[in-house]
């Protein structure tokens, strides 16, 4: 498995973004093969946070760059700044 987490910094409104992540993203990156899962969490304080777990790093690879052009059409106003994004293999992992 591979994750990638992209954190989003100075959101200016978070319900907004989380409105649109959920009616336009994310029926797109489930589509991409290998998507084990997927969650957009507001962290507070105008900080967002994706995290999503694939199969293989090429499934990962592919929802970043996905993510770029998504969040550049459609959220540039209320996501200003560039995603920090940190991506690894999962080395350890637990779900219910």
């Amino acid at each position: 498995m591979y994750a990638t987490v992209r954190r989003y910094e100075g959101v200016a409104d978070p319900g907004e973004a989380a409105r649109r992540v959920k009616e336009g993203f994310v029926p797109i990156i489930s589509a991409v093969p290998g998507l084990l899962a997927y969650y957009w969490v507001d962290a507070g304080n105008g900080v967002m946070v994706s995290t999503s777990v694939f199969a293989s790093r090429d499934g990962a690879d592919e929802s970043n760059r996905m993510a770029a052009d998504w969040v550049r059409e459609n959220l540039a106003a209320l996501l200003p700044n560039p995603p920090q994004i940190t991506a690894g293999e999962v080395v350890a992992d637990w779900a219910r």
